[in-house]
């Protein structure tokens, strides 16, 4: 199974041309670890992570390799990161809970110029025991729409 990496979003967006982005909008259903996960899920689109609540030493791990170390690291990537500057859209947004883990599916466009070149499937799992996000798993892999 291929997987695309946050470096290659980095690759495309160095080109700086990325428009027509979509969010995961909000919904009034979600439990308290679902609004976390979906603000997550927002915020990669608006690089807004304000409202994005870290732990300090809150984790990533993208197929496999540690992405995020810490809160802090985590939010300024979501702000200022070029690898999620040519993220177009999320949409197919699906939620399960058990517990203290939230798990999201959904399909992320990316793109230059208002041009899709990339569809990924992506599926994170949040663990988010007292209102904050303490670690993130992903995995990611190109699907053809």
């Amino acid at each position: 199974m291929k997987r695309v990496s946050v470096l290659t979003g980095a690759v495309l967006a160095a080109t700086g041309l990325c428009s027509g982005i979509t969010s995961a909008a909000p919904h009034s259903t979600d439990t308290p670890r679902a609004a976390v996960a979906r603000a997550y899920i927002d915020a990669l689109v608006s690089h807004d992570a304000s409202a994005v609540p870290f732990a300090p030493d809150a984790t990533r791990v993208e197929a496999g390799l540690q992405t995020g170390y810490s809160g802090p690291q985590l939010a300024n990537d979501l702000n200022h990161g070029v690898q999620y500057r040519v993220i177009q859209g999320i949409r197919d947004l699906t939620m399960d809970e058990a517990g203290d883990v939230v798990t999201t599916r959904y399909l992320l466009d990316s793109g230059v110029a208002g041009i899709r070149l990339l569809t990924v499937e992506i599926t994170e799992t949040f663990v988010i025991p007292d209102g904050t996000i303490h670690a993130i798993t992903a995995t990611i892999v190109p699907t053809a729409g």
